[in-house]
């Protein structure tokens, strides 16, 4: 009687592919820079005080205050950042770890900064609650902008005209919302608005197969010229009826609210800041979860074999388009009638093509153009508080404003790697 032998089992891994040798040099000596920078400038270049983080921003249950040394903390931060920078250069992370290290060292750099900054004077402090509040308060247009750009570029359609949308967005957000004595009603014309500038661009950059890029500049061009010329034809001939739309209230969510730090920086916002957070949960859904987001990535990727199962490109490309463009009038109202009220010429400022930077530094995801807009926000709102706090020496405020693209050039190039945008992104698919 003969006995089978089992037959063996095998199992498949999956092994990472270790870092390049350029890379790990490269972000090695990156983060031995940010390390030393903070050490040496932060740290040493403090006047000794101590600094004071508070963690109220009106909420009625506060944490403690946080007081710690100007010189030390700064210089122990740095330490840390130079001590990864230096196991980088003779080790390596691996490179899922990539994400993880450049946080680590903007947290550091940024804590060590403030620390600086505050040590001017004996009684500096900083509301980390308001400051994230501010955050927020600014990269809300920038989020809803690279969301659109997401969604767009998700689809093979490269959505420069941003910008464009929310200018128009604002405008007839402060138009509509003027003339119809409603800011709910303002709200929808800027959507609509905004969804007419996609639809636009669809058109020709989808059936008439124009470059996309210098499409999107022109609508940026003519949506600028437009409102300008309108703005001081209506609005500043008649302020009171057509430009004086009045501004959305915060709404405090009960429970939520009071919830310390989390409660004042989320749930106390006007309905465009929620609108916001179900956007990106609604984007990340189905974009990732669903068939209609699988099929827009298939667009994206390979419009010819998406043909070949029976996806009809050219329909999920209009319609993602036109939605995104929707997206961004919603941006471009939070700019007028979320945040001021009237409608000033250009008020926009460049907001559209830093979210589309967002876009391209998250890597065409969501969850990634969420966090570079946020990081945008966060200095932009940094470049206020520290011009308010005793500092031992100037900054200037163009420093601060170079901040946030300085660290994506160096993340994209040395901690992030190279970014590929969907393959047939701007590629023209024959009707």
């Amino acid at each position: 009687m003969s006995v089978e032998t089992p037959a063996a089992i095998v199992e498949l891994a999956q092994v990472e592919p270790p870092v390049s040798l350029r890379k790990r040099v490269l972000t090695g000596t990156l983060l031995v820079v940010v390390g030393l920078i903070a050490l040496l400038g932060w740290g040493l270049g403090s006047d000794g005080n101590d600094a004071t983080f508070r963690f109220g921003g009106g909420s009625s249950v506060t944490l403690p205050d946080l007081t710690v040394p100007a010189t030390v903390t700064p210089a122990a931060l740095g330490i840390v950042v130079v001590a990864l920078g230096l196991f980088q250069l003779a080790k390596g992370f691996r490179a899922k770890r990539g994400p993880l290290l450049v946080a680590v060292a903007v947290v550091c750099f940024v804590v060590a900064f403030l620390c600086w900054a505050m040590s001017g004077g004996p009684d500096a402090s900083i509301d980390v609650v308001k400051l994230l509040q501010q955050t927020v308060f600014l990269a809300t247009p920038l989020i809803l902008g690279a969301m659109a750009g997401v969604l767009g570029e998700r689809s093979g359609v490269v959505n420069v005209a941003i910008e464009g949308q929310l200018l128009t967005g604002a405008f007839t957000g402060a138009l509509v919302g003027s003339m119809a004595g409603s800011l709910a009603i303002g709200t929808i014309g800027a959507v609509i608005a905004g969804a007419l500038v996609g639809l636009v661009l669809a058109v020709f950059a989808i059936r008439y197969r124009v470059n996309q890029v210098i499409l999107g500049v022109v609508l940026n061009a003519a949506a600028l010229g437009f409102t300008g010329w309108a703005y001081k034809a209506l609005m500043q001939s008649d302020t009171e009826r057509f430009n004086t739309p009045g501004v959305l209230s915060p709404i405090a969510i009960p429970l939520l609210s009071d919830i310390p730090v989390v409660g004042p920086l989320l749930f106390r916002a006007n309905v465009l800041v929620y609108v916001m957070y179900l956007v990106i949960i609604a984007l990340d859904v189905v974009l990732f979860r669903t068939r209609w987001g699988l099929r827009t990535r298939a667009v994206g990727e390979h419009p010819k074999a998406a043909a070949t199962v029976g996806i009809n490109v050219l329909r999920v490309r209009y319609v993602n388009v036109v939605v995104a463009g929707g997206i961004a009038g919603l941006a471009g109202a939070y700019l007028s009638i979320g945040t001021i009220g009237p409608f000033t010429e250009n008020m926009s400022a460049g907001k559209g093509f830093i979210a589309l930077a967002a876009v391209i530094f998250g890597r065409w995801s969501p969850r990634g153009a969420l966090g570079a807009s946020l990081l945008f926000g966060f200095f932009a709102a940094l470049q206020t508080l520290v011009g308010v706090l005793p500092a031992p020496g100037a900054v200037p405020s163009s420093f601060l404003l170079m901040l946030p693209y300085l660290a994506t050039i160096l993340a994209v190039a040395g901690f992030v790697g190279r970014v590929r945008p969907p393959a047939a992104s701007g590629e023209p698919y024959p009707s």
